[in-house]
């Protein structure tokens, strides 16, 4: 009857504790937002067909072009180290996973022990047998071969959250190795047609050396003849070397701008094929933004911040059961005598033992708090990261739609601006030549031509960039 009550009493007792251990603290989520506006505000309709879903391939139809960007996805060290984060975040998983299944180990063990004669152990070995009419061995060894076992019982869910939550990471490290691969393909492409528009302005700048060379041996012959004074010539002759100094900068940039290339490709500096050529003959491909809500699913960031989020939710519910009662099953089996040889003596070298734990925690109960709080403020971070993600998104279609057709108005400008300044320029030599002008007409008009073809080759280079970087923003490239 007394044992009945004392173990009446001890299970109130544990399910009190259990009770107070699952009482929870009361957090508020944050329920992120995944609302965008209907349509970009540069569209004029809502045509759902999206850029984004083109094989970079396809958008790419440069063969120089592709073979840079191929050469890059095998090569490129960041990519390259992406991988290997991909490959963590995988074996996380795999160690989440083994945290939730039985652990098993096998082991064999030798030891020999002699206790004190007035311990009970000692005691109970001098006044026992081992054998009948055979004494214990002194000291007494001790041969063990078995099985070891324990599992913790995921009755919260605790473990499977985890190796979930292990599993959103290693998704968003895939996301995050695919948000890589378009900004990597976006920068080569920039960089590749900054290197033909470099390549046709120093082209440029070497023709407008020898007209102004050519030029400066007129104004000589002039100042030979007293129609101009030497003010003329020194004039002239600061043109041509001060064109000459803008060559050497231009062909620094090329220098730099083929080893960024070189640098994004993974090799170290070599020259760049390219066809300069046909540089203005290029056309900026048409761009389709589609709607803004396909971002969710073609932005590699925005699907990365989903897959955190995701795990950051399951990290509250992991912190939380860490305020409930843990259960441990633990066992072992195998055989075990005193001298190897009785070893297989079965059933009495048999042995083995079964015990389960339940263990509620009580006084740490602070510092379960602490990392429930944790927990959820990292939640709401995530959810704050994942609206700025998608913010960030449509402002960067917005910025490159409207630049699109910003710029494409600016290079029909430049165009006429450059031909009016190609005609004034001939004027200006025609009547420099009769002297019917003064030279500093033909050196400002030929300094105005020289930076109106170079601001026309920017804007196309601009217009180039603009259709990459919206091919980019919509989140293509990525796919192959």
């Amino acid at each position: 009857m007394l044992k009945k009550r004392i173990y009446q009493s001890l299970s109130a007792a544990l399910l009190a504790v259990a009770a107070a251990a699952c009482t929870t603290p009361g957090i508020v989520a944050r329920k992120e937002s995944r609302n965008v506006p209907a349509s970009y505000s540069t569209a004029t309709a809502k045509d759902t067909t999206s850029t984004a879903t083109m094989r970079w391939k396809q958008f790419f139809t440069d063969p120089n072009l592709v073979a840079l960007i191929d050469t890059a996805l095998q090569n490129n060290q960041e990519l390259n180290i992406a991988l290997q984060e991909i490959q963590i975040a995988r074996n996380e998983v795999q160690i989440r996973k083994g945290e939730y299944l039985p652990f098993v180990g096998l082991g064999a063990k030798a030891e020999a022990e002699r206790p004190s004669r007035y311990t009970l152990q000692g005691a109970t070995e001098e006044a026992i047998d081992i054998k009948p009419e055979h004494r214990n061995p002194d000291p007494l060894p001790n041969y063990q071969i078995g099985a070891v076992a324990s599992w913790e019982v995921d009755i919260w869910h605790k473990l499977r959250n985890a190796r979930a939550a292990a599993a959103n990471r290693y998704l968003a490290t895939v996301e995050g190795r695919n948000f890589t691969v378009t900004n990597l393909i976006a920068e080569i492409a920039n960089s590749y047609y900054e290197l033909l528009a470099l390549d046709n302005q120093l082209a440029i700048t070497r023709q407008n050396i020898e007209l102004q060379s050519n030029a400066l041996e007129l104004v000589k012959l002039q100042k030979e003849s007293a129609r101009v004074t030497e003010l003329a010539v020194q004039r002239f002759e600061a043109q041509v070397h001060n064109t000459r100094s803008l060559q050497y900068n231009i062909q620094q940039r090329i220098v730099e701008t083929e080893n960024r290339i070189n640098f994004l490709v993974g090799r170290y500096p070599r020259p760049i094929v390219r066809n300069s050529a046909s540089f203005n003959d290029l056309v900026p491909a048409v761009v389709q933004a589609g709607v803004p809500s396909q971002l969710l699913q073609n932005r590699p960031d925005i699907r990365q911040a989903e897959q955190q989020l995701a795990a950051t939710k399951l990290d509250v519910k992991v912190a939380r059961a860490n305020f409930y009662p843990a259960l441990r099953i633990t066992g072992a089996a195998g055989i075990g005598a005193y001298k190897p040889g009785l070893l297989f003596s079965t059933p009495e070298s048999m042995l083995y033992s079964l015990a389960g734990d339940l263990v509620a925690p009580l006084v740490n109960r602070n510092g379960i708090k602490a990392v429930y709080g944790s927990a959820n403020a990292v939640q709401t971070q995530a959810a704050y990261q994942y609206e700025r993600t998608v913010l960030n998104a449509y402002i960067e279609v917005a910025n490159q739609l409207a630049n699109i057709n910003n710029l494409a108005q600016s290079y029909d400008e430049k165009a006429k601006a450059v031909q009016a300044l190609n005609q004034s320029s001939t004027i200006s030599n025609s009547l420099f030549r009769s002297a019917r002008a003064d030279y500093t007409e033909v050196l400002f008009t030929q300094r105005d031509a020289l930076e109106s073809k170079f601001d026309l080759i920017e804007t196309k280079m601009q217009q180039l960039n603009a259709t990459i970087n919206v091919y980019r923003a919509l989140g293509g490239g990525w796919n192959q």
